[in-house]
Parts: structure tokens; sequence; C-alpha cells
């Protein structure tokens, strides 16, 4: 911003409470901006509690809550950057960084506009089938090959228990003995 050469600057004190001063009285700091809840906001309490557990309900303010896309977290400085040495004009540097981050986020906002309800569709159905597919077809196959293969899981914990396990402890007894120094000449 510009400053005009009648302009006067003004000092607004916005009263943080965590101030030490402040709380030396001993009182506790009061929130002006919270008003209590109305008679109708304290029955509406319990039925929003029930709107905010639901699966289908969108996270508006926390869209990415695992940090899935954290590598994506780009500014202007992560991509162009001048060095001590070569510098480009004030004016070019911030409309360079405002075009920038103004065609950043609107051109993903067209190309998300046009892609992601039907890439959402695509994936939702490809997800819904793999789960089908799963659930109803390859779970009961598995229990089913389990059910019939139980004599070969006893028979492969029999060879494991009488003929490797008592080999390849026997062998690290014997290797256990070793020990390597090192030392500087």
């Amino acid at each position: 911003m510009m400053k005009g050469e009648d302009s006067e600057e003004v000092e607004i004190d916005l009263g943080d409470s965590s101030d030490p001063e402040e709380l030396d009285n001993g009182e506790e700091p009061q929130t002006l901006w919270r008003a209590p809840p109305s008679l109708e906001e304290e029955e509406d309490i319990h039925t929003s509690i029930l709107v905010e557990i639901s699966d289908t309900k969108p996270l508006i303010n926390v869209r990415d809550p695992r940090g899935i896309n954290d590598c994506l977290k780009v500014t202007f400085e992560d991509v162009i950057a001048e060095p001590v040495s070569v510098r480009s004009g004030d004016r070019v540097w911030i409309w360079s960084n405002a075009l920038f981050e103004v065609s950043r986020v609107w051109i993903y906002r067209i190309v998300t506009a046009i892609l992601a309800i039907p890439l959402s569709i695509i994936s939702g159905l490809l997800f819904a089938i793999l789960s089908c597919i799963h659930i109803w077809i390859l779970g009961p196959c598995i229990q089913c090959i389990l059910m019939g293969m139980r004599w070969l899981q006893s028979l492969w914990s029999i060879v494991l228990g009488v003929i490797v396990h008592p080999f390849l402890t026997s062998a690290g007894r014997c290797c256990g003995g070793f020990s390597i120094h090192l030392a500087k000449e």
C-alpha cells in the first residue's frame, strides 16, 4: 500500500488478553466476541452432534486431514527465486507474484470444476466394484482354499518346527561364537 504525504498512521490497540500486565489483577480474561447460546441453540446441540458424526458430511475446513498432499504446498518463492546479484524491478516481482498466485488458484478451480465430478463418479464406481469383488468373491474363495488346505498348513508348521528351526538355531549358535574386532593401525 502506498501512503500519501498527508496520511497519518493510526495505531489500534486490540487489547491482547495474553499480555502479562493485564492478568496481574487476578481476573480471568473475558472473551467479548463469544455470545452465550440461546435456548434454541441449546436444544439443537444434540442434533448438530449427530450431523457432525455423519460419514457423508464433507470436511470443508480440513480437506486433507491425513496430509496426503503435503508435497503440493507450493508458493511463488518455491518456484521462482532471484539471487542477490540479479534482480528485476520491484513492480515486476510484485506483479509476477500476484499473477502466479491468481493463475494457480483460478486454473486449479476451473480444472477441478470440469474434472472433479466425473472423476469422483468414476472413482466411486471403481472402488465400489473392487470392494464388491473383494467382499463377495475373493474373501469367500480365500476362506474356502484355507479350509481345504488346513492339512498343508499343519504339515508346513511341522516341517518348519522339526527341520528348519533346529538347523537355523544350531547355525546361529555356531556363528554366535565369532567376534570381529576392528583395530586402527
